[in-house]
């Protein structure tokens, strides 16, 4: 009788090993098959752009709702008239900017004209008027300016040369006498709220007092956009890759 009892003993023993043995060659098996075999997505999964913050309008693309004109004033049909009709120039229409100061019709009135004399009419060579721009929108690390200005700023003629100075904030080094001027020029208002003598005399050298006085307001009206960009949130559209680095 003891022998028996002993024999099952011994024979749950074995089984129980044999199934431990089993068990962990599953497991490790499905352990290698899970590593070696790449993600798959989701079966409900879609390539989608990153949603607007809650406090970002889908229509406007920023912090106010797109303005509808039959919601302005005259003042505000006026400047609301002049964003999308023909003869503007401007690059984002209301989804940029001027949708936004539509909101304060004067202002929108009087900086529209300013920048218009200031990019249009004040004698600037198109390639050094979007280099200005440029700078601007790089050391104030605005991503809207310089994704809609970098397109414009190559159709104009500047070099993608220039651009990559600006854009990964490279050595001036090997650029035309002008351009190495508004970069250095910029770089020292925007980063140092100083411009010192040298620099200073090497603009208005190369470019003289009315034209110097004109880029750097030019980078002033910009400098303001940068900043009714961030405090109003104003995101690229859907279909915009952002051309700009950031940190």
């Amino acid at each position: 009788m003891e022998w028996i009892i002993g024999t099952l003993t011994m024979l749950r023993r074995t089984v129980a090993a044999i199934a431990l043995v089993i068990a962990l060659t599953a497991s490790v098996s499905m352990g290698f098959a899970q590593q070696s075999a790449p993600p798959q997505p989701a079966a409900n999964a879609t390539a989608q752009a990153p949603a607007y913050p809650a406090d970002v309008y889908p229509d406007s693309g920023f912090r106010l709702p797109l303005p509808k004109r039959d919601e302005l004033d005259a003042a505000g049909k006026k400047v609301y008239d002049d964003i999308v009709g023909p003869g503007n120039r401007s690059i984002a229409g209301l989804r940029g900017p001027l949708g936004v100061r539509v909101y304060s019709p004067r202002l929108g009135e009087l900086s529209s004209a300013l920048s218009q004399y200031l990019r249009f009419e004040s004698g600037l060579p198109a390639g050094l008027r979007e280099l200005i721009i440029l700078t601007t929108a790089r050391e104030l690390d605005n991503r809207f300016e310089w994704t809609a200005h970098e397109p414009v700023a190559i159709r104009a003629g500047l070099s993608t040369a220039a651009i990559d100075v600006v854009k990964y904030r490279k050595s001036t080094v090997g650029l035309p006498e002008e351009e190495a001027a508004v970069i250095l020029l910029s770089r020292q208002i925007f980063q140092k709220r100083k411009v010192d003598s040298d620099t200073f005399a090497r603009a208005l050298k190369a470019f003289g007092k009315r034209d110097l006085v004109n880029i750097v307001s030019l980078m002033g009206v910009y400098s303001a956009t940068a900043i009714l960009i961030d405090t109003f949130d104003m995101r690229l559209g859907p279909d915009q890759a952002p051309l700009l680095p950031l940190p």
